[in-house]
């Protein structure tokens, strides 16, 4: 993973000359009927949050935004993450190891340490303008009372402009008013053995806490494949309801408890 002060020169040409510039709507997560809920997966041109339930789950939230940011970018494109000085010394900084063991490759990652809450939105405000970048990911620590609805609502409309996914990360900090597309959170989960009980992959247990699109009531449990660089759904998860929305999100919901239902009758039949 670069530093940005290493890196400005590189980063200024990746944004003036970019390689994978998309005009695809929706980011997928990669499992096909939670996707089918959310309306073909998450806008692309808007703005999304994420909380940790607790500061001790601070890597859990930033590791699944980090592999969402992943499935925005294509042909090259850069993750921009931007973070503000003491959210670094109490959560740390993303690890390239760890990123490549998680099948990101920590050359696309981009990071850049501002040196307080202000100097973070403004940098986010400016790097989402630019449509060479695949996602940028700010992290906030705390209230951070400087990003209120108004501070929203210009990531949004910058998001909107430039069709760049702009991800919020919230840790330590309660949902307040703001012009987020979708909210989430987002906590580890027990992986999912492999076989000879080998260690299973990365979960995580999330659950949407708001969508604009009428989605409610969605709570999965999520592993994430390196391999195939995507999401899919495990057992123990509740399926969404489409509150208001159209008839395929409506039978998507509908497609979602079948496959629940299905799972539970084979666990029945197939003890452990």
């Amino acid at each position: 993973m670069r530093s940005a002060v290493a890196t400005d020169s590189l980063l200024k040409q990746r944004l003036a000359h970019p390689t994978g510039a998309t005009d695809v709507a929706r980011v997928t997560l990669g499992d096909a009927v939670l996707d089918a809920v959310l309306g073909g997966g998450i806008e692309r041109a808007a703005l999304h949050e994420c909380f940790a339930r607790d500061p001790d789950q601070s890597a859990a939230v930033t590791g699944f935004v980090a592999l969402i940011a992943r499935r925005a970018c294509v042909g090259g494109q850069a993750v921009v993450r931007v973070s503000e000085d003491k959210g670094d010394r109490r959560g740390g900084n993303l690890y390239g190891a760890g990123l490549a063991e998680l099948g990101v490759d920590p050359a696309d990652m981009v990071a850049v340490h501002a040196p307080d809450a202000m100097a973070a939105l403004r940098a986010s405000a400016d790097i989402v303008k630019c449509s060479g970048v695949g996602a940028v990911v700010l992290e906030l620590w705390g209230r951070a009372p400087l990003y209120d609805l108004t501070a929203s609502r210009r990531l949004t409309m910058a998001a909107a402009r430039s069709g760049v996914v702009m991800l919020v990360v919230r840790i330590d900090a309660a949902p307040r008013a703001s012009a987020a597309r979708t909210r989430w959170s987002a906590a580890s989960a027990p992986s999912r053995a492999l076989a000879a009980n080998a260690p299973g992959y990365p979960a995580f247990d999330v659950e949407l806490l708001r969508h604009r699109g009428g989605v409610a009531d969605l709570k999965a449990r999520l592993e994430w494949n390196r391999d195939t660089g995507s999401f899919a759904s495990l057992p123990g998860g509740v399926p969404a309801v489409a509150v208001v929305g159209t008839d395929q999100s409506r039978r998507a919901a509908r497609c979602a408890s079948q496959r629940s239902t299905g799972r539970r009758r084979r666990s029945a039949l197939h003890p452990d």
